[in-house]
């Protein structure tokens, strides 16, 4: 046999015993940019080692629900007061073990071309859940709109708000919901995955808009009993590369901002 063929035999081993150590993965994410990034992360995990497979969710319930019980190894797609909140709540045992991307939240609206422009009395929507709906309120109160009453930390809730001076009326919806809404109210708070679905964009069409810094920032979460796993490594490193950075900083112009 010639050197030729012994190194093309050799390396047609090494692929297939790459093959056969490879790890398949079920990994979670809200549509649009959470899974859209994955997408960058998957070729580069499969040269780890680590198979990706992306399974979308519409909403911000089910991918930690799915992942407790074991039909998901891991998701993304949430913020850690977010994750704290659903273990308080439903007692899952999931844990944090790499940051991914923060989505600044904004404020959109299709009757007013600037915050400025809202009238007192406007209606807000924001979304339901005490995390994001705080989220919202704790950016209003930074920007000056409203004032909630002090320690309420990251969760505050409408209930919180002790000073409304524009009288602005503030209606909670499912955060997927927040977008369709728009042709209702004078502006709703929307989450970037969710505006950006609804053809949005963060940075041109938002009236306001979150600073991005805080608690906010997104994370990859997996079951507390596999975060010391070899392949959970494997994911965080795929994820945190100079070829995913530059994805998100191309793909997002400034919507989406790497937090590694």
């Amino acid at each position: 046999m010639s050197l030729r063929h012994l190194i093309v035999s050799a390396a047609a081993l090494v692929a297939v015993a790459t093959a056969a150590r490879a790890e398949t993965i079920k990994v979670g994410a809200t549509a649009g940019p959470h899974a859209q990034i994955l997408e960058a992360v998957k070729p580069i995990a499969a040269k780890n080692g680590l198979d990706i497979q992306i399974v979308e969710f519409t909403d911000y319930v089910v991918p930690n629900a799915a992942l407790d019980a074991g039909d998901l190894q891991a998701n993304s797609f949430q913020n850690q007061p977010y994750l704290d909140n659903q273990k308080a709540d439903r007692g899952y045992k999931i844990e944090a073990v790499g940051l991914t991307v923060n989505f600044p939240m904004g404020v959109y609206s299709k009757k007013y071309k600037s915050w400025d422009a809202i009238p007192a009395g406007a209606t807000l929507s924001i979304p339901n859940d005490p995390t994001n709906g705080g989220r919202v309120l704790l950016l209003l109160q930074d920007k000056g709109v409203l004032k909630l009453r002090p320690g309420v930390g990251f969760k505050p809730t409408v209930a919180d708000i002790v000073e409304n001076p524009r009288k602005f009326k503030i209606v909670e919806v499912d955060a997927a919901q927040t977008a369709r809404t728009l042709d209702d109210v004078d502006a709703a708070a929307v989450n970037t995955n969710y505006a950006t679905q609804a053809g949005l964009d963060p940075v041109k069409d938002a009236i306001l808009r979150e600073d991005p810094k805080g608690p906010y920032t997104n994370l990859l979460a997996v079951r507390a009993a596999d975060k010391d796993k070899p392949w959970v490594k494997l994911l965080v490193d795929s994820y945190h590369t100079p070829e995913v950075r530059e994805f998100v900083l191309t793909k997002f112009k400034g919507a989406v901002l790497p937090a590694w």
